[in-house]
């Protein structure tokens, strides 16, 4: 029977408990830790069951309990006490204004992902990419960053796992009830639902706007769950990765164009895009057109204008991590663009190819993003590396070392992570402010003065509270299945709170080597059983494989068969249903946390920075963030960043090496104790993990790392080319026009060396060019000579680059250009010439993605020890 009216029923508190209402709706409280008690504390076992929410509770606890805590004195005052730190908070984020002197006026970032990990009340994240765009909402909150952000909100969101008896993973989609989650529904001057409208082929859908409000920074969300929208267009927003590759099309319109019309219904105008991932690279083809229709531009100097302010991070370390549509489906969901824009299909396809002469290549996301931003980064130093390496057929005949793909390491956000009782010591030792201090802060130093007593107890407290929570969870999960009497009590026994427990929790692709550990069954076994002095080790392991993944989800089986038939199922435990609260548990309790992705496919990682923050020592692969780590003082490197070309062999020799860290470095130095039972060398690498990694992998350096390099620059950017009827941008789009017709009209004729081939480390010698530069003229060109060490190959590869001077030209109207060089080491030494676009609104001369070099078969070369500086420099002033 279907309603013929609804309302929106909402907690009814007493009036004392009215701030329980503004605690619950901003998520300030999962990360207060004090906050959080206080939820607790009204009903602990409620607060378990609605899923750590505290909106669902308050609509659910009987009125007979709120009666009983507003006539509490101790529970109003830590009430608020809570109040008043959200309020303090919401008034006092003061970075921004401190560090940005140049505030555009309506400045504003808008960041879109398609997934947002905050906390595990509202499931529309499916693993790291999530958790990340969280904490870098929370973060921008503390930092006062005027950031907003863009998603969708997932009716069934990412699914709950469970296993059957043959530890199959299966799949349990739980629906999201909105209502009683801590959401807002915006609605506009009318009082009606905020609706948006997105065309798609041959209809309309229709979305309306949730907010989640995460300190400052306010969260949208779109819905397409409603009425007129047809059932599969309601199902736009039904599950997060769901669906083929029609529905996985539709989702990412609905997020980028969906995203950027969202953002204009609630009045805001964002001066900065960061596109996290390549799911919202379409915002780029709705701000253009916008841009054209409102303003009057061109497709180029439109085009122009949304390139200024666009961000993109990719995170994908290999080609089969990107999204690819066929040419007919982005045609026949996108087309109009093309027509709007008034480009050829083969032209408006280009924008997402590498190859934009191979017609049959299809259109990625990422290639749509970097061309579409002014500002690409990878997540971390090594995954920028490889991202140049994937991407670098963008920038035809730039060097490696030089395309323009920063690194921007990722973080993750303290107070999100760290135990409440390990926050308490911090707060303690180090004082309140270490969440946000910066690596050279002097509190680090005050890491050392925590008595190694109390960090060591407090961390055993962790690990008996992990060791609780696993019996607990994993009793649960038996009972639901219906699993035998017996199994439901060994559950109730798993693990030892007083063994070496190594923690390994993450997506179950098979890149990230889930049974590595397993590699050798009698030598674990061993490890595990320890060597006659009670020195036993024990493995908590979690994790998702994505529904498709049929090999991930054999590793998961394979696992969990290993501990029945080996009959070590107390010693080696599968979680099942790996969230956010698992996670904490985890990184908190745990004493070492593992990692053996096959390198370089591990962008980044973040599990291993929340486990450092808690205190505990990475054992890891050199890959992604543990690459750049001291991974000598603060844990144990897997290998020493060696690359194999045989997966098999490589599986062996770094399997062998993990269980030589094991057995002579790892389980020696944990059970080494001193006469009061404290493992002193443990706790030095405790010290130095917290010290060394907590400052630096965190997302407050994280965010301001995007704000400083990328979001105050393309906001500077995005006004420049505003400016008087946005005349720099049609500036610069007419002079790229003028630029790409006469390019290759350029010749680069003579190179003249004032010295042979033998020189002296340190010993100048000038080099003088003269060019044909044809209809541009030399403010339009950058002329460089770029020099290095010659390989074995006969290149030069990370040459340095050196602008040359322009002196003026010579009688047949040749351009001449000159410049003082030397070399600072011995060897073969090369050098060349090179010619790129240059221009005062262009971004980077690199973006033209335009580059003219010398070719030894058309330049002619003169070198002449008899060249002296004196008559070159005599030639020059008689040209002048």
């Amino acid at each position: 029977m279907r309603p013929i009216r609804t309302f929106n029923v909402t907690p009814s508190l007493p009036a004392q408990l009215e701030p329980l209402r503004k605690l619950a709706y901003n998520l300030h409280w999962d990360w207060d830790t004090d906050a959080t008690d206080l939820f607790r504390r009204l009903d602990s076992d409620l607060w378990a069951s609605s899923r750590y929410n505290p909106v669902l509770m308050l609509g659910t606890i009987s009125q007979t309990r709120l009666q009983e805590v507003a006539e509490d004195e101790g529970f109003l005052a830590q009430m608020n006490r809570a109040a008043q730190r959200l309020e303090d908070y919401l008034q006092n984020r003061t970075w921004f204004k401190k560090h940005r002197s140049n505030i555009v006026s309506g400045e504003c970032y808008a960041y879109f992902s398609m997934e947002f990990g905050l906390t595990s009340c509202m499931p529309v994240y499916s693993g790291g990419l999530g958790v990340l765009a969280g904490d870098h909402l929370k973060s921008a909150s503390d930092l006062g960053l005027p950031l907003v952000a863009v998603g969708l909100l997932y009716q069934e969101g990412y699914f709950a796992q469970y296993f059957n008896a043959d530890g199959w993973q299966q799949e349990r989609y739980p629906i999201n009830d909105f209502y009683n989650m801590p959401l807002h529904l915006e609605r506009d001057a009318q009082g009606e639902e905020l609706r948006i409208a997105v065309g798609y082929p041959g209809r309309v859908v229709y979305a309306r706007v949730w907010r989640v409000q995460i300190g400052t920074v306010p969260l949208y969300l779109l819905d397409t769950n409603i009425e007129p929208n047809t059932q599969y267009d309601q199902d736009i927003c039904d599950r997060l990765y769901g669906g083929d590759i029609d529905m996985r099309i539709h989702q990412e319109i609905m997020l980028g164009i969906g995203g950027v019309r969202m953002l204009r219904a609630l009045g805001l105008m964002p001066t900065a895009h960061h596109m996290n991932e390549g799911h919202s690279a379409f915002l780029a083809l709705e701000r253009i057109s916008m841009l054209m229709d409102e303003n009057g531009l061109t497709f180029a100097e439109a085009k122009q204008v949304a390139q200024a302010g666009q961000l993109f991070t990719t995170h994908t370390p290999v080609p089969a991590g990107i999204d690819l549509f066929p040419p007919d489906k982005v045609l026949y969901y996108l087309g109009h663009y093309a027509k709007r824009f008034g480009l050829a299909d083969e032209e408006f396809l280009a924008l997402g190819r590498e190859n934009t002469g191979d017609f049959s290549a299809p259109f990625s996301m990422a290639v749509l993003a970097i061309k579409m931003a002014t500002f690409v980064n990878g997540v971390s130093k090594l995954h920028a590396e490889v991202s140049r390496q994937m991407f670098v057929g963008l920038w035809a005949d730039l060097p490696l070392n030089e395309v323009p793909i920063r690194a921007i390491t990722n973080g993750v956000h303290a107070r999100s992570c760290v135990a409440k009782s390990t926050q308490e010591l911090y707060d303690r030792y180090l004082g309140p402010k270490w969440s946000q201090a910066g690596p050279t802060d002097a509190v680090w130093n005050r890491v050392y003065t925590i008595p190694d007593e109390e960090l060591w107890r407090n961390h055993e407290l962790c690990r008996s509270q992990l060791v609780v929570y696993v019996r607990e969870r994993l009793t649960k999960s038996m009972v639901e299945r219906g699993a035998s009497s017996h199994e439901v009590v060994d559950a109730q026994e798993v693990l030892d709170p007083f063994v070496l427990t190594i923690g390994f929790a993450r997506r179950f692709a098979t890149y990230k080597r889930a049974t590595l550990f397993l590699r050798d069954v009698e030598r674990i076994r061993q490890i595990i059983q320890g060597d006659g002095h009670n020195r036993r080790v024990q493995f908590v392991i979690a994790g998702k494989a994505h529904p498709k993944d049929i090999p991930g989800k054999e590793l998961i089986r394979n696992i969990i068969h290993f501990t029945r038939d080996e009959g070590l199922s107390r010693s080696i435990v599968f979680v099942p249903n790996y969230d956010i609260h698992l996670s904490r548990a985890m990184v908190a309790g745990c004493d070492v946390w593992l990692n053996n992705p096959r390198r370089p496919r591990e962008a980044s990682g973040t599990s291993g920075m929340k486990a450092a923050m808690n205190g505990l020592p990475n054992l890891s692969v050199l890959d992604g963030w543990w690459d750049e780590a001291d991974y000598v003082r603060t844990g144990w490197p897997i290998g020493s960043g060696e690359d194999y070309d045989e997966p098999d062999y490589q599986d062996d020799v770094e399997a062998n090496a993990l269980y030589e860290l094991l057995e002579k470095a790892v389980v020696p130095l944990f059970y080494n104790r001193d006469k009061d039972e404290i493992p002193r060398g443990w706790v030095a690498k405790m010290k130095d993990a917290i010290r060394l990694n907590t400052p630096l992998f965190n997302t407050a350096r994280m965010v301001q790392d995007y704000a400083e390099q990328g979001y105050f620059a393309a906001s500077d950017r995005c006004a420049t080319f505003g400016l008087q009827d946005f005349k720099p941008a049609r500036e610069l789009a007419h002079w790229q026009t003028h630029i790409f017709e006469h390019w290759y009209d350029m010749r680069i004729e003579e190179i003249a060396i004032s010295e042979a081939t033998d020189l002296k480390v340190n010993q100048s010698f000038q080099v003088e060019a003269r060019l044909h530069l044809g209809a541009l003229t030399p403010d339009d060109v950058q002329v460089e000579l770029y020099q290095g060490v010659v390989s074995v190959d006969g290149e030069i590869h990370s040459g340095i680059a050196t602008p040359m001077t322009y002196r003026g030209q010579d009688p047949q109207g040749k351009r001449l250009y000159t410049v003082e060089v030397t070399y600072t080491t011995s060897g073969l030494q090369g050098l060349s010439l090179r010619i790129l676009p240059q221009h005062q609104y262009l971004n980077s001369s690199y973006d033209m993605k335009l580059i003219l070099w010398a070719q030894p078969e058309s330049v002619k070369i003169t070198a002449d020890e008899s060249f002296s500086r004196t008559q070159m420099a005599s030639e020059t002033a008689a040209l002048l």
